[in-house]
């Protein structure tokens, strides 16, 4: 394969990471770390950058993807998990909170306030998801539109914003806030989950793959080997955007309190290019969400095909734009209240099947492994994702809270270790009395 389509196809894979999310958290982040920015900032690309693309580097060593990673604990929990997965970073979350924001920065600043905004969210949403039907409808053309055009107008105008931002702000950063004050690396670490980019590996390995594979690549290895070089010039990229913009939030600290870093950047924008800065920022926020939109209505049509024999690729398609279309207009709030609880549930199985990828080998593909060790993880998930819909538990609750590092929301590390350990122990004594008994039937 060329090293411009691997360029083209990191690119690519960049401009479908990075929606509304992956603008939002980083310069939130700089406004309340400070002067411990670089530990934040640090802890934030490890996790928002790094495992995204351990996830789909191991996506890229297992045939048949996060599918058959997943059959490695049992067929039923895979299709689950990975219908779980596609839901909630597709129609039922991502794709409607990225219509949103970029409805919120793209449309609605230019708009008088006798607009009718419930209407005006509706026609924009018409056309949005219109555009992203046609794109998705074929899948090989995304690569052209996303990774030649659309990825590099996305980039010039993100390096326009930055350049004028460090040259024209030139303020100290501030006192962390509390929450930086102590454990500001651990903090921007937790931080990096919001970006959901892990999941969003999972349904992304797919389309990536195809992409390379319609280059004429076919063997193993070198399917591998361009996933990852494609992984880090996407990742590369990230961290060269999240650096940048989190400074920006650090450099506009001083000028008062913020909501999110939405308003960071639009304050920023304004502030550096007045009305110019809110359109250039508009387009922004338009672009990247648009990318992402399409990248993950295309990854839900290719997974659901190919799960449900008689849905045609177009068929998945059409019925994701039309599902993220309605509730795209149906208020984002609630989406989040029922969405996020999954996420809850779903993020902390992700990095444990992950992990247990990489060690495949030293415990040789033993069900018993990945077994305990989902079921210990998988109960801390779930009593997390029910503590997200606002359940009281009582002392199950209670039990959680006492386990170590549940202050920061990690609780399930410790039972997932020790589901790991419990799992080799098993697999283990079942080696060695099938050892026994082989010797004893062995005639004397």
């Amino acid at each position: 394969m060329k090293k411009l389509d691997t360029l083209i196809i990191g690119l690519m894979l960049f401009s479908m990471f990075f929606g509304a999310g992956n603008l939002i958290f980083p310069p939130f982040l700089g406004a309340e770390s400070g002067t411990s920015y670089w530990m934040a900032m640090s802890g934030f690309v490890l996790t928002g950058v790094g495992l995204p693309i351990v996830v789909l580097l191991a996506v890229s060593l297992v045939k048949g993807g996060a599918q058959t990673i997943g059959n490695r604990v049992h067929p039923v929990f895979s299709t689950i998990f990975m219908v779980v997965v596609y839901l909630s970073i597709g129609p039922f979350l991502a794709i409607p909170r990225n219509a949103n924001v970029a409805y919120e920065m793209g449309v609605k600043p230019f708009l008088s306030e006798s607009w009718n905004s419930t209407l005006s969210l509706f026609l924009y949403s018409v056309v949005f998801f219109f555009l992203v039907y046609v794109i998705s409808l074929n899948p090989a053309k995304m690569e052209k539109y996303m990774g030649r055009w659309i990825t590099p107008i996305l980039l010039l105008s993100m390096v326009v914003l930055c350049v004028v931002g460090f040259v024209k702000l030139d303020t100290p950063l501030q006192t962390p806030s509390e929450a930086y004050q102590n454990g500001a690396f651990s903090k921007g670490f937790i931080e990096g989950y919001n970006t959901m980019d892990a999941l969003a590996a999972l349904a992304f390995g797919i389309v990536i793959l195809n992409s390379i594979q319609q280059k004429g690549v076919r063997e193993e290895k070198q399917l591998t080997k361009y996933t990852f070089k494609a992984g880090m010039i996407a990742g590369a990229l990230l961290a060269l955007v999240y650096v940048s913009i989190g400074w920006i939030g650090g450099k506009m600290a001083v000028n008062g309190s913020f909501e999110n870093g939405a308003d960071i950047l639009s304050s920023a924008s304004t502030l550096l290019l007045g009305q110019s800065g809110t359109a250039l920022l508009g387009l922004i926020f338009t672009l990247a969400c648009f990318t992402t939109v399409v990248g993950l209505t295309t990854a839900c049509g290719q997974y659901f095909s190919k799960l449900i024999p008689k849905a045609s690729y177009k068929s998945v398609v059409l019925v994701v734009t039309l599902v993220g279309f309605l509730l795209s207009n149906l208020g984002l709030n609630q989406i989040l209240k029922i969405s996020v609880p999954f996420l809850v549930t779903a993020y902390p199985l992700t990095i444990v099947l992950i992990i247990l990828t990489f060690f495949n080998k030293f415990f040789k593909d033993s069900k018993k492994v990945y077994r305990s060790s989902i079921l210990f993880t998988g109960v801390f998930a779930v009593i997390s994702g029910l503590n997200a819909f606002g359940l009281d538990l009582g002392l199950i609750q209670t039990m959680r809270n006492i386990l170590p590092l549940s202050s920061v929301g990690l609780e399930w590390i410790v039972p997932s270790l020790a589901g790991t350990g419990l799992g080799m122990a098993l697999s283990k004594l079942t080696k060695k009395h099938a050892v026994v008994e082989q010797i004893d039937v062995k005639p004397s």
